[in-house]
């Protein structure tokens, strides 16, 4: 099981610390420690307590989400390019970013359209934020939790409701870039190795069908929040882009998942 130090504790450290939501399988905290794992790249782990008011970590990161990368005395990185670039620095082998700008661009590009504002993991988080909140039969201490975490990510209905269609374009967009890659005989996203892309999709992937629970232990319902019932969603998911998630935790993530 992952050990864990307070923010108060890893603010007079030294090295690299990554903020954590301690047992909650978050999609952009998974990608952050698949990219630190391929890398070799020793971190301490530091809590951050979902839901809750995370003062310390306000006031350390100005912010008050998961994950976060502290390096020594540098500046807190709190944005999922930022943080890729950081590891990329400290560890620039084996390298997650493409050489040359074509590919960097299209890599980044789609990493975006995943982790960005408005992206795929953006636009998962109002579905299921939608669907507590606008379910009659919803009990009130989960609204209550529902509307905190809508309240911070800017949740409103007519989004929310957009968020579906946002997410299928997304799935056929990446489907589409896989298959074009498997037609020229590469296993990967981009070019013929992996890269941070490949990386990303293994980690949000959880937000349409999780990894089974013996590889990564969910509560029952987070389990049943992440699984996508959405037709248009599931359609788009094609059983290429799940096999290839399975590929890359097999054979480049840790295994089982270690919250």
């Amino acid at each position: 099981m992952a050990q864990y130090v307070e923010v108060e504790q890893a603010v007079a450290m030294n090295g690299l610390r990554v903020v954590l939501s301690p047992g909650v399988p978050g999609p952009w905290s998974e990608a952050a420690k698949g990219i630190l794992f391929v890398k070799k790249l020793p971190y301490t782990k530091v809590r951050q307590e979902l839901g809750g008011d995370n003062l310390p970590l306000l006031q350390w990161s100005a912010q008050t989400t998961a994950p976060v990368f502290v390096y020594e005395n540098e500046r807190p990185r709190s944005l999922w390019n930022d943080q890729l670039y950081l590891a990329e620095r400290l560890a620039p082998d084996p390298p997650l970013i493409p050489d040359t700008i074509e590919q960097r661009a299209l890599m980044l590009g789609l990493a975006n359209e995943l982790c960005g504002e408005n992206g795929f993991g953006w636009s998962r988080r109002l579905m299921m934020l939608h669907a507590t909140l606008s379910n009659p039969k919803t009990p009130e201490a989960a609204k209550s939790g529902a509307g905190f975490l809508g309240r911070k990510y800017g949740y409103a209905p007519t989004p929310a409701e957009a968020a579906p269609r946002r997410v299928a374009e997304i799935l056929r967009a990446l489907s589409a870039q896989l298959d074009s890659q498997q037609s020229s005989g590469s296993r990967f996203f981009i070019g013929k190795r992996l890269s941070a892309l490949d990386i990303y999709w293994a980690a949000f992937a959880a937000l349409i069908q999780p990894l089974p629970d013996e590889l990564c232990k969910m509560s029952p319902g987070f389990r049943r929040m992440y699984t996508c019932t959405d037709a248009a969603v599931s359609a788009a998911a094609s059983p290429q882009l799940l096999a290839h998630r399975d590929f890359v935790y097999q054979e480049f993530l840790e295994l089982p998942v270690d919250l």
